[in-house]
């Protein structure tokens, strides 16, 4: 019975050890996805920041024309 309960707890092992092995490649693909909206978070603030830049510029120029 022993050597059965021992086979039964080497497959619980593999087990665990495969469903570990998915959740870090999980956890790999996760990351990279993280980076790369990071990355993007980033360029569209500076693409937000120019546009504002630019706006307020041009509001600046009509102030300045009217005035």
């Amino acid at each position: 019975m022993s050597l059965e309960l021992l086979s039964q707890l080497e497959q619980k092992i593999q087990s665990a050890l495969e469903h570990i092995e998915l959740l870090k490649m999980e956890l790999e693909e996760e990351k990279t996805k993280n980076q790369q909206l990071t990355e993007k978070n980033e360029q569209l603030q500076q693409d937000l920041e120019t546009w504002s830049d630019k706006v307020s510029g041009l509001v600046g120029l009509l102030n300045h024309e009217i005035n």
